[in-house]
């Protein structure tokens, strides 16, 4: 498997297994499918509200010796309802006991957005708080001592943009170790990669095959299909692969972890054999001329009239 290297030498498997969307009943089975087939980076998050059920194979997996704990590299995020200094731990403990686990590989603040305590889906102004109230180096802080009571090994974040990024290094000790974020050919994010990759951040991949699976509502009825562009089916058809295959490989190609999500046996095992798919310089640069600036995930149900939050909160401009 190839990976990326943190500061301390540990290793990320390149690419690994997305749960978001993932349903309770379907999960379980996807995580040990993967596992069976090579996989070694499962990524999480409380908010997708099946880390219950990838706890219960991981579980499984363990004491039926399919895998090691230490053989594997098991991400989750924190919520927005847990970014006060004293809640971060207590979030953390919760992720670890239903993924039944004893320490993360990595953690990450999942948006730069803040919900109070215990408030899922923040919808009126009452349910957020803004940065003022909650500082992310407050939030940052808390995720600094995770680290050194040993729960987790590694911290980042996602979903953060350069001005987000510089707030944590110049407010705390530790520089974030990875950001999550979307990209994929349509969305290249440029000026962010080539931040992040320059103050040793490194990156992972979201929705890396364009999300269509997600909610109708944060969907667009006019939105562009990556599986369905012409010039990433050309390159697909002369490869023999699919689609999917090569935007996993695109991503991979830029030296950034990708995870993309699937509960179908088939398609997992596709998903990682992109391993062994080849961009040449042409290819990637047909696939960089794509480049739409069009994201999928686009942040706006975070940004309603009620919130103080706005999307210069969340993205680059390019």
């Amino acid at each position: 498997m190839k990976t990326l290297e943190f500061r301390n030498g540990d290793k990320l498997p390149m690419i690994g297994l997305g749960t978001w969307k993932s349903k309770p009943g379907e999960v379980y089975q996807a995580v040990l499918w993967a596992i069976e087939a090579g996989y070694r980076h499962i990524d999480c998050a409380a908010i997708y509200d099946n880390e219950k059920e990838v706890g219960k194979a991981l579980d499984y997996a363990f004491k039926n010796n399919w895998v090691k704990r230490e053989e594997l590299f098991i991400t989750s995020k924190l919520w927005n309802s847990a970014h006060r200094l004293e809640d971060v731990e207590l979030a953390l403990a919760q992720t670890l006991k239903d993924l039944r686990l004893d320490y993360l590989d990595l953690y990450l603040i999942h948006w730069p957005v803040s919900f109070k305590p215990g408030v899922g889906f923040a919808q009126t102004r009452e349910e957020f708080y803004t940065y003022s109230d909650v500082p992310l180096s407050q939030t940052w802080q808390g995720m600094e001592q995770c680290l050194d009571i040993g729960l987790v090994r590694h911290i980042g974040v996602s979903n953060f943009n350069i001005s987000k990024l510089k707030e944590i290094i110049d407010n705390n000790s530790i520089i974030p170790e990875m950001n999550q974020i979307e990209l994929h050919p349509f969305l290249q994010q440029n000026k962010l990669v080539g931040f992040c990759k320059e103050h040793g951040i490194l990156l992972t991949a979201y929705s890396p095959l364009g999300s269509s699976d997600r909610s109708a509502s944060i969907k667009k009825a006019d939105e562009p299909s990556l599986l369905n562009n012409s010039t990433i089916l050309d390159i697909a058809d002369n490869k023999g692969v699919s689609a999917a295959q090569i935007l996993i490989a695109y991503t991979r190609h830029r030296n950034i972890a990708v995870i993309p999500k699937s509960v179908n046996k088939e398609r997992i095992a596709q998903n990682l054999a992109s391993l062994e798919v080849a961009l040449n310089e042409k290819e990637m640069t047909s696939l960089n001329d794509i480049g739409i600036n069009y994201r999928f995930v686009d942040g706006s149900f975070f940004t309603s009239p009620q919130s103080p939050y706005s999307l210069d909160d969340l993205w680059e401009r390019e």
